[in-house]
């Protein structure tokens, strides 16, 4: 029975590999090999905000790599994809690690929850 459940548990964590998942740090793999002067974004889809949050980016190290800010929402509507431009020290053998945080003036950065960032990608060109 044991190996039933450590095989499904590595099952699901193959599944999230390239998805926003519960943990701290999401890690993408870039879709192919980079091409000389091509650039590397990453594209977050954000759902719904409170108003006065922003998404906090950084690396698995904690280099910051932007802020996500909407304004103008409506309430109860998803604020839309937002894409940011990676420096080169973001990829790292062909993947991106990245940590996101929703943060707020007056509150505690906190982990986003799947309604507030609905999926990250990796973005290639020039």
């Amino acid at each position: 029975m044991s190996r039933r459940i450590a095989a499904l548990a590595w099952a699901l964590l193959i599944v999230q590999a390239g998805c926003v998942a519960p943990g701290d740090v999401s890690t993408l793999a870039l879709p192919r090999a980079r091409d000389i002067g091509e650039s590397v974004f990453l594209e977050v889809q954000v759902g719904r905000l409170g108003s006065g949050q922003e998404i906090e980016l950084s690396t698995d190290t904690g280099r910051p790599l932007g802020m996500i800010s909407p304004h103008g929402l409506r309430p109860g509507h998803d604020a839309g994809a937002y894409v940011v431009p990676l420096p080169a020290h973001a990829v790292r053998d062909g993947r991106v690690r990245v940590r996101l945080r929703i943060v707020r003036a007056g509150a505690a950065p906190r982990r986003p929850d799947a309604s507030e960032v609905r999926g990250l990608r990796i973005v290639m060109g020039r």
